[in-house]
């Protein structure tokens, strides 16, 4: 006989999830160099972007879970300690190096199948930009003359064959970024950045999938496909198998999300015990941080659509430009549109949106004071 989901209220819901998030208390992961790491292994990933309206949001979205955060710490982690590597998660991303045995499979793929992005990049090119690497170290793609340009493809593409190339390299795990300045990546040899002889042994398809629940669960806290699969439905079934056999071993709970209708959901016995009472904190997400890139979820939980307008006609805009979702507690009041003025060393609110319920008058005060923080992080140096 199967027992019944355990029921779970929207509330307690979102606090599992904050708490899992290292949203629950001020600074979880600790607040020196070392936290950076360590909130990049415990989320699975902190997604790059390159967008620069506000700071760009792997910096954001580390600030957010330490307070002491800077910038030079990622730079740390990931050029000087090498705790830290870029690669493909369902974006770019920050991932723990520990964690890269889970991708060398799709790195291997890489050898094998030709994305259309790589369209441009031969071979012989791919063999001349590992040439340069090796024979003059690590370089960015400002360091390679290209005698032949080709048209751009697209809006993001580039004129040169040798950026393509690069790419290829960096997908098939030849090449790793071994530094970033703003947009502009150094590339390495993987094995010469990290000293290594070869790449690590690739994780197995079952280890694969085991490491995918287990980064939702620690993440997440309560899981559903959906949640676990984010852009990768190939792996739903078989996700939900090794889902059914943890149940089974009552390693898993099933659960009922209050509102989620047929959505299953699932957690782990001790992230439903009772869980301390939380300081009511604020938070300026950015519209990248994992607490709510996955919009379907934010809006079961906290009952709030966001909206991403940046490439949305300004007529069309509701929020604005580059909205950012305000959370206070456990609540979502406001999407906030930020603009950061750099040469007058001002951090500017475009538009300012109310959501939810509740009293507006007290909480502008609190996001004010929260705003003058984030300032502060924006403009330092």
């Amino acid at each position: 006989m199967t027992a019944r989901p355990y029921p779970l209220s929207q509330a307690t819901a979102r606090r599992v999830w904050l708490h899992a998030q290292g949203l629950h208390q001020p600074a979880p992961f600790g607040d020196g160099a070392q936290a950076t790491p360590a909130a990049v292994a415990h989320l699975g990933y902190v997604q790059i972007d390159t967008i620069n309206v506000i700071e760009r949001c792997h910096h954001h979205i580390l600030y957010t879970r330490i307070p002491g955060y800077r910038r030079e710490h990622l730079h740390q982690a990931q050029t000087v300690d090498r705790t830290v590597f870029e690669y493909w998660t369902h974006a770019l991303a920050y991932v723990a190096t520990p964690q890269l045995p889970y991708f060398v499979r799709a790195m291997k793929r890489y050898w094998q199948e030709r994305h259309p992005w790589f369209s441009g990049a031969t071979e012989a090119e791919v063999r001349r930009v590992l040439s340069l690497i090796r024979r003059r170290g690590a370089l960015t793609i400002r360091d390679i003359d290209d005698t032949v340009l080709m048209d751009k493809e697209h809006l993001w593409a580039s004129r040169k064959p040798s950026k393509r190339a690069l790419q290829l390299a960096f997908f098939r795990g030849q090449v790793t970024v071994s530094r970033r300045t703003g947009i502009l990546k150094t590339y390495e040899l993987m094995n010469r950045h990290f000293g290594w002889k070869r790449l690590p042994r690739a994780a197995s398809e079952r280890e694969i999938l085991d490491y995918l629940l287990d980064r939702a669960l620690r993440s997440q806290g309560v899981v559903s496909l959906e949640s676990i699969c984010y852009l990768a439905p190939r792996r739903k079934a078989p996700i939900r198998r090794l889902i059914q056999a943890r149940v089974r071993r009552n390693e898993l709970v099933p659960v009922e999300v209050e509102g989620a209708g047929k959505l299953e959901h699932w957690a782990r016995p001790e992230a439903l015990e009772p869980l301390p009472k939380d300081e009511e904190l604020v938070h300026i997400l950015s519209p990248f941080d994992p607490m709510v890139i996955q919009r379907r979820r934010v809006q079961l939980l906290f009952g709030y659509e966001h909206r991403f307008e940046a490439y949305v006609p300004k007529e069309k805009r509701l929020f604005g430009y580059f909205a950012l979702p305000v959370m206070v507690g456990d609540r979502i009041v406001a999407a906030i549109d930020l603009k950061t003025d750099r040469e007058r060393q001002k951090l500017l609110v475009q538009h300012w949106t109310w959501v939810g319920t509740g009293s507006r008058r007290s909480l502008k005060t609190r996001l004010e004071d929260a705003l003058h923080h984030f300032e502060r992080f924006q403009l330092a140096r």
